[in-house]
């Protein structure tokens, strides 16, 4: 059977939480309960090293601005995240080609980040902090089920991840106007900040 709707959905999920996926995928190989999952995501060390992180985009993903921040530092982890597991998938099964592999769980990876990303940046127009908790949680629960159904039902858990990433992206289309907004707010923070700093600058300089 081939490995590409696990790879497709691992890479929906890489690119919402990409240490999440690798420290499920390891437990799920290192427990037995799948021999799908290639040897180097079962070591320790891996699994010790995602656990750590997957910590931290916990805490991190649930403070607004911080999210924002932290998906911005994950643009490029995230796909290449989601295209090294999926090449790791397909060299484990030899169901389908590396490079076809990567392409497909990274690029899925990208699209799904983009739309995580851009979703954060709307819901921080709003000044209460619960729908960034509750957004994140979601989005946890969302990556830890998914995951977890492909290992025992691949193709359905693909079409879910499909719909889901189809939806996320008319959600992202829908909420442009939002996220241009933040864009500007921050924009304008920054422009005050710094004209702030030069008339602090100006003021604590000694006269001649």
């Amino acid at each position: 059977m081939s490995v590409l709707p696990l790879v497709f959905t691992s890479g929906w999920a890489s690119g919402i939480n990409a240490y999440a996926v690798i420290l499920l995928l390891g437990i799920f190989g290192a427990t037995g309960l799948t021999d799908e999952v290639p040897a180097s995501l079962q070591r320790t060390d891996v699994l010790i090293v995602a656990g750590v992180l997957f910590l931290c985009d916990v805490v991190a993903d649930k403070i607004p601005y911080v999210d924002s921040v932290w998906d911005s530092v994950h643009t490029v982890i995230r796909p290449v995240a989601g295209a090294t597991v999926g090449a790791l998938l397909a060299g484990q099964s030899g169901s389908l080609s590396d490079i076809a592999a990567g392409a497909v769980g990274g690029s899925t990876a990208l699209v799904s980040h983009f739309v995580k990303a851009g979703t954060r940046m709307a819901i921080n127009t709003s000044p209460e902090p619960f729908s960034n908790i509750a957004m994140s949680i979601a989005e946890d629960l969302g990556v830890a089920g998914l995951v977890t159904f492909a290992m025992f039902n691949p193709q359905a858990a693909a079409v879910i991840a499909a719909v889901l990433l189809a939806a996320g992206l008319a959600l992202l289309i829908f909420l442009w106007t939002r996220i241009r907004r933040f864009l500007r707010r921050r924009a304008q923070r920054r422009e005050e900040k710094r004209l702030a700093a030069e008339a602090r600058a100006q003021t604590s300089s000694p006269p001649r």
